[in-house]
């Protein structure tokens, strides 16, 4: 961990592939997504919306959602927490509004299968493969992502070794969540795992914060993913796809947006002080 906090603040726009792509939905569409360019739970539905082949207009271009005082109408309308990622719906008169990521996920899953005909789960005809993977997403949102900022935010050595293990725990537990649809044979419940295999919905629900594990925790934390060679191209296979390589910004965005987390600043974000105060995310 860099030795004193610079007081580097979060980015407010994307940069890299990412501002590319932001750049490419400009136009009017059926669908304005608020988003904020380094929030994970944000990427999620970016990927899904670039995958399933959703149009969209991006609109990154407010302050994040921890700024009580600067949270713009628009958003409100749509999240009245004033988090990101949100969803206006321009097909509705008036308009209406989708907050959470998960279910906005479940949102752009259902619209996808009457439109693009894409999709990230499993068929319906498949109900065992599709619970696979809701138990895939269950250890993520329960376990995973809970277990990474409460890793970074540790100021402690004792405590960020302990945050540090319990990461690693969460990783492992995923794999597991993997090695089971392999031993039984649930290939549609693999998603990237499996070598030839397409983006799935356990890949698009954990992708966010692996991803930051390589940038953020190694940077903050000394943290080094778990080894292998079936883990490793996993990663690849994830990081290199072209929906998910399209939502990633520079490092260097998500090193500076991610300071305050790692110096556990006051009033970081709804999400830092609940995990601060022991309650579940917001």
């Amino acid at each position: 961990m860099p030795a004193q906090d610079t007081n580097k603040s979060y980015h407010t726009s994307c940069t890299g592939a990412a501002l590319q792509t932001a750049d490419a939905h400009t136009s009017p569409s059926e669908i304005t997504f608020f988003a904020a360019c380094f929030c994970p739970f944000v990427q999620r539905v970016w990927v899904a919306l670039e995958y399933l082949g959703i149009g969209y207009k991006v609109r990154d271009d407010f302050p994040y959602e921890v700024d009580p005082y600067k949270k713009p109408p628009a958003l409100l309308e749509v999240s009245p927490k004033g988090l990101v990622p949100g969803l206006k719906l321009e097909t509705f008169s008036p308009p209406r509004g989708l907050n959470e990521s998960t279910v906005i996920l479940e949102y752009l899953e259902d619209l996808a299968a009457n439109t693009t005909k894409r999709s990230l789960l499993p068929a319906a005809s498949d109900p065992y493969a599709r619970a696979l993977v809701r138990l895939q997403a269950d250890h993520i949102n329960r376990t995973l992502v809970p277990s990474f900022y409460r890793f970074l935010q540790a100021q402690e050595t004792e405590a960020q070794l302990t945050a540090g293990k319990e990461f690693h725990s969460a990783i492992e537990g995923l794999v597991s969540h993997f090695s089971r649809a392999e031993t039984e044979n649930v290939e549609s419940a693999l998603g990237l795992w499996r070598e030839g295999g397409e983006i799935g919905w356990t890949d698009v629900m954990a992708g966010p914060w692996l991803f930051r594990a390589t940038n953020v925790l190694k940077h903050y934390r000394a943290f080094s993913l778990p080894e292998g060679p079936k883990f490793e191209a996993y990663l690849k296979r994830l990081f290199d796809h072209p929906a998910f390589k399209a939502t990633c910004s520079d490092e260097q965005l998500y090193l500076d947006s991610y300071e305050r987390y790692a110096y556990n600043r006051p009033n970081t974000s709804q999400v830092a002080n609940a995990i601060n105060s022991g309650r579940g995310l917001p």
